[in-house]
Formats: structure tokens, sequence, C-alpha cells
């Protein structure tokens, strides 16, 4: 995929496209092994749980968190487990959102919501056991053999995913629902929503790779950046793209009146402000140098993605 680069030159994302896949091959494959098998008066929500987990998804969570890792010489396995940790988080948070409940999607990375496939109830219970499943993951010695650092990974991501985080978004999505909000509130909405967890992948690499100081607050501000960055695309792809293209119903957010970053601004606003976004989170990687490249690409690769 080619997009805008800074001077107006075409940007080559071919390597970091490469790495991601490898990256979600591996967490792919860990996920498979964690997740549980369908058998017994259980099955459907094991069914289920892998349904709405594996097969799918660029894995950009993961992905963050290796890379943060690997600025530190984590070991890959640990990481591997912690990104698998943060993708049934995030899976979860997919499974509940789509629930007729809540934004009531049909369809989810091209094909029916888990809802659709497994009924609500399943689809609630599969929800809940991902989340669940993720805390199980991080405070395994197969993630970390330091167990104040596991303790301290569940705690961020329980920080992340809950009512200061991304459950508490969810909730101001839901309020301002229908309103005129300030600009203020939505960015601050988009940062629970979305930034919270992307914030944790950095937080979490750095913590398994045994950074802190400079370098633990460089990350933290390049994923507030990143988190921003994202969600301007994604209102884009929803108010531009096509259902094909995002495996997903589109301008449904704007038929609904929710809150979005595109309110008051043209397209073309909007993505001048993402791509300076772009740029300041690559800048706040300056001081690892060549070792982040791919990072920094990801921070300008983020607005160009089509789902």
């Amino acid at each position: 995929m080619s997009g805008g680069a800074p001077g107006g030159f075409p940007a080559d994302f071919s390597a970091l496209e490469a790495e991601m896949a490898a990256v979600a091959a591996r967490v792919e494959d860990c996920l498979d092994q964690v997740l549980p098998q369908p058998q017994g008066p259980e099955a459907p929500l094991a069914e289920a749980m892998r349904y709405a987990t594996l097969g799918g998804g660029k894995r950009l969570r993961p992905f963050l968190l290796l890379e943060t890792g690997r600025l530190f010489g984590a070991p890959e396995n640990w990481l591997v487990r912690a990104g698998a940790a943060v993708e049934c988080v995030h899976c979860y948070s997919l499974v509940h959102d789509d629930l007729p409940c809540m934004d009531d999607d049909a369809l989810r990375r091209g094909r029916p919501a888990t809802h659709v496939a497994f009924g609500e109830a399943v689809a609630v219970l599969a929800g809940d056991a991902l989340l669940t499943l993720a805390f199980d993951l991080l405070a395994s010695e197969e993630c970390h053999r330091d167990a104040l650092v596991r303790v301290r990974l569940v705690s961020a991501l329980s920080r992340a995913a809950g009512a200061g985080g991304m459950v508490g978004g969810q909730m101001i999505d839901m309020a301002l629902e229908g309103t005129a909000p300030a600009r203020a509130e939505v960015a601050r909405l988009q940062t629970l929503k979305t930034g919270a967890l992307l914030g944790f992948c950095t937080e979490a690499g750095a913590l398994i790779g045994g950074a802190g100081g400079e370098a633990a607050r460089a990350l933290s501000a390049f994923a507030r950046d990143l988190g921003l960055v994202y969600q301007i695309a994604d209102d884009l792809l929803d108010a531009e793209g096509s259902a094909a293209e995002m495996g997903k119903a589109a301008r449904k957010d704007a038929a609904r009146g929710k809150p979005s970053l595109l309110m008051g601004r043209s397209p073309a606003e909007a993505r001048a402000e993402a791509r300076a976004l772009g740029d300041a989170a690559a800048r706040q990687l300056d001081l690892f140098g060549e070792r982040a490249k791919l990072l920094k690409d990801l921070a300008r690769y983020a607005l160009d993605r089509r789902r």
C-alpha cells in the first residue's frame, strides 16, 4: 500500500506490512493454542470465542506491543504471549460493541458478527471469556518470569480496558450520541475508547523489556498521537469507505449521530490533521533512532489503511 508522505512523495510501507503479517501469523498461532477447543456442553462458547478471534484483522495492537518490546531486546515468546492477551481484549470489545444494545452491527471483518452467528447470549459469554482469558495469559510465567512484572501488566491492562479506559470511552460514546459535543469531549472519548488500549501496548512492551523513564514517556506520547490518527482514519472510512473495504456497514455512525473527529471539518482538513499527528507521533521516537523505523512508519501508515 502506498500513501502520502512528508513532502508529497509516495510512502513505501512494504517492509511494515510484511512485518505486520509475520507478527499476525505468530499471534494467530498463539491464540489458536490458548483458546479452548469445542467440547462438551460448553462447545458453543469455545466455537464463538474462536470465531471472534481467529482468522481476521491486522493484529495492530500485538504488532505495536512486539515492536515496542523489541526496542529493548525483550524475548519474543514473552511479547507474543502478551500480544495474544491484548488481542483477546480487542476482540472481546468488538463482540460486545456489535451487539444490538450497543452499536447494532451485523457484519464484522466481512462476515456475520458473532451475535448473528451464535446468538446474543453466547456472544456476551464469548466476550466475557475472552476478556478473562487475557488476564490469565498475562499472569502466566510464559509472559514473564518476574511475578512483579506480571502483576504490573495485569494492572496496566485493567486500567486500559476498564472504566477509566476503553469501557469508559464506550460509555461516553453512547452518552454523546445524537448531541453536538465539543471537540475536546470527542477527543477525550477517543483517547479512552481507542487510545487507552494502544497505550497499554507500548507500556507493556516497555515493561517486558525492562524500560522506563524517558523511553517510556516517549512511547506513551507516541501511542496517544497514534490513537487519534487511527480514530480519524476510522471516521474517514465510515464517511467515505465501502462495506467491502471495511468488512462492516459504512456510513452508519453518521446516520446515528455518533460523535466523530470529523465534526465541523472537511475530510481534507481531517486528513491534514491526521498527517500532522502521525508526523508528531513519529518524532516522539527520535531517541530510538533507526530501531524505531517500523513504528514511525506505522504512525504514517495508519491514515492510509482501508479497514
